[in-house]
């Protein structure tokens, strides 16, 4: 069993940083079955990082511990009528956790929901954060910056670092108001290719859509949000255009909606088979869907107006890793969930280029250098 460390304070933290290792880090433990087997020897919780430091909502401001559980952060902004806008998912039942995850962990692992196409992902949100480096060194980088790490722009360098590079403490992000009301429109039994197109030209429309998602054998579902007269006049608008049949699904039931699509519950994912994170152009999406399912038992839907694409395939040998990856030209694929022999034997991210790889390796150094933080929990030696 992993020896438990639990440091209370940032010089705490430095000092068994600095003195320890190698360690797999973690807030609330929610991820620890997402990314490859942790080559660590002990465990470093930032669980007593936690609760709410600063919350200023007339400027938009909310500070708190890495290790806050995100279903706090979203009952005080929820209380106030705000929201962090790029809708943080909650995964946790895809890798068999009880509890959401924390705050440091959406940023950690670069997490964002069904709104990402119109708000953006957790790393265009974070103003700033403070944590100790694989060197042990206490650092604090943009808002509120008392002192910053010369060369980096930390706060959007940690979003989808999965704790490879620093142990993060506090973190600092931008919120924003929440939708007075939503309304989804519902066009059911379209074909993939035929609900790319419809996508695509709502997505170019001045219809301001939030979110678009396409499930097989179901239909399409495009998200209204905003002031109820504008919601009313822009769903309109766009239905009269439309000349399709639909279906109109007030507030209440859209929230539902999204919520199983954001949280990937769109399908009962079996937690023995293997579930692939497709990011591709939209345009592609369908394409890659076919190529796939065509060799492969799949189930599958699509969210981001067809650029992301959830796959679910048998965890047999590679899980399907070399038809995912020779499918998919421009993007990448992440074996999102999956038994751990298959994450002990398959890259779980995608292969990266020589020059990317290289990048990496530099700032990894830079950063940790002796590998002390998540090592390979991203790649082997990373």
């Amino acid at each position: 069993m992993p020896q438990m460390l639990s440091p209370k304070t940032d010089t705490e933290l430095a000092e068994i940083i600095s003195n320890g290792g190698p360690f797999a880090v973690e807030g609330q433990g929610s991820k620890r079955n997402f990314g490859r087997v942790s080559e660590a020897t002990q465990v470093l919780s930032l669980a007593k990082f936690s609760g709410v430091e600063i919350y200023e909502p007339e400027e938009l401001i909310l500070e708190a511990g890495a290790a806050t559980p995100l279903t706090d952060i979203q009952k005080i902004l929820s209380d106030r009528q705000q929201m962090l806008a790029f809708d943080p998912p909650d995964h946790s039942h895809l890798w068999g956790s009880h509890n959401s995850g924390s705050i440091g962990g959406v940023l950690a692992t670069g997490l964002a929901g069904s709104r990402r196409l119109k708000a953006g992902s957790a790393r265009d949100h974070i103003l700033g954060l403070r944590g100790v480096t694989g060197r042990g060194e206490i650092f604090k980088a943009g808002a509120r910056v008392v002192k910053n790490v010369t060369g980096y722009d930390m706060p959007k360098l940690m979003a989808g670092s999965f704790g490879t590079l620093a142990a993060l403490t506090s973190v600092t992000f931008k919120v924003l108001p929440a939708p007075e009301t939503e309304e989804t429109v519902f066009i059911p039994k379209l074909s993939d290719e035929a609900a790319m197109v419809v996508m695509s030209e709502a997505m170019q429309s001045q219809a301001e859509i939030s979110a678009a998602a396409h499930v097989p054998g179901q239909g399409t579902y495009l998200r209204f949000e905003g002031i109820a007269i504008s919601v009313a006049a822009r769903r309109d608008r766009f239905v009269s255009g439309l000349k399709l049949n639909c279906e109109l699904f007030n507030a209440e039931p859209s929230r539902a909606i999204w919520q199983r699509i954001r949280d990937c519950k769109v399908f009962d994912h079996d937690n023995g088979r293997a579930l692939w994170r497709i990011s591709v152009a939209p345009s592609e999406g369908a394409k890659v869907a076919k190529a796939i399912s065509e060799q492969q038992d799949a189930r599958y839907f699509f969210d981001w107006a067809g650029g992301l694409l959830w796959m679910s395939l048998a965890a047999r040998g590679d899980g399907g890793a070399a038809i995912v990856r020779s499918a998919v030209n421009n993007g990448h694929a992440t074996l999102y969930a999956a038994p751990k022999d298959l994450r002990e034997r398959v890259d779980v991210f995608h292969p990266q280029s020589p020059s990317v790889a290289a990048l990496t390796a530099r700032v990894k150094s830079a950063l940790d250098p002796q590998g002390k933080l998540n090592p390979g929990r991203m790649y082997k030696g990373v």
